[in-house]
């Protein structure tokens, strides 16, 4: 007797989506505890300094560390704004991060519109060792940078900051480079034949549609000065110094010790401007860095 071998139908795609159903509730289950542990662990340290904020000096320095204050202490951010000029070291701040913000975002703009699409010899190898500069540590060129400043005399100005915007940063460098490598030829081409340079070419096309890569480099910048401490150190004098440096410096006690308490207070609203322009900006911050970085 012959045995004929029914062969077996091939999984439609209904039935495969029926095949994988049970899994999802499990799989959206992990994700949502895979990024709730995450949010946890990134809030954590500002979760902790808030309530450092809010605690007493006593309660500060107790033995076993307590999580919670036992009495919310304000007045502590009371002092924080009162007893420095807050303003002024905020005004600092902001305006340092936004000058070099805008400049480093332009002039790393336009360097990556060279890389990307002039032409000539040796461009490869000088972008290769553009980003070989980023494995350099900026600590060690932190001391020479401050000597040749100190004998051109531009310590205790903003100069350096200007300078630096300037200079371009390598980083965002090959960001814009990626983006505008990715641009069609044929549009560079359509403006060459109607009498368009390399100039208005950069500044009139390609720079209006690399907006989200913009202000992704704006952001990225403006954190980068926002939070630097060793730079205003350095450079600057204690009037016009950043709030970083104030914050660490100028807050004592009495004896002549760091007021911790009121450290952590002003610490806290020194973060409040940055999360504030993240949370506006993320979805463009995200944008940017989806179209730029993963391309080329």
């Amino acid at each position: 007797m012959t045995i004929t071998k029914i062969p077996t139908p091939a999984p439609t795609v209904s039935t495969r989506r029926r095949a994988r159903r049970p899994r999802r509730p499990a799989k959206t289950a992990g994700a949502y505890l895979l990024l709730m542990t995450l949010a946890i662990l990134f809030a954590g340290p500002f979760a902790w300094l808030v309530l450092a904020a809010l605690k007493t000096k006593a309660e500060w320095v107790s033995i076993p560390a307590k999580l919670l204050p036992e009495a919310p202490q304000w007045d502590n951010f009371t002092q924080a704004l009162t007893e420095i000029n807050f303003a002024a070291y905020l005004g600092n701040s902001m305006f340092l991060s936004f000058l070099y913000a805008i400049l480093v975002t332009f002039s790393s703009a336009a360097v990556g519109f060279g890389f990307a699409r002039l032409r000539g010899r040796g461009k490869r190898p000088l972008f290769v060792l553009l980003l070989s500069t980023m494995m350099l540590p900026q600590i060690l060129t932190l001391i020479p940078t401050y000597v040749l400043f100190a004998r051109v005399g531009l310590i205790n100005t903003y100069w350096p900051w200007v300078l630096w915007g300037l200079a371009a940063s390598p980083f965002l460098v090959f960001l814009f480079r990626q983006f505008f490598a990715g641009i069609p030829a044929e549009l560079e081409d359509a403006a060459i034949i109607d009498g368009c340079g390399y100039g208005r070419i950069f500044l009139q096309i390609f720079l209006p549609l690399s907006r989200p890569v913009l202000l992704t480099s704006f952001l990225l910048s403006f954190t980068w000065i926002w939070g630097d401490y060793l730079g205003p150190a350095l450079f600057l004098d204690p009037d016009q110094t950043t709030l970083s440096v104030a914050i660490s410096a100028f807050y004592l006690d009495p004896h002549g010790n760091p007021d911790s308490t009121v450290q952590a207070a002003a610490a806290a609203l020194y973060v409040v401007p940055v999360l504030v322009i993240f949370l506006f900006a993320q979805r463009y911050f995200i944008r940017g860095v989806v179209s730029s970085g993963l391309k080329g």
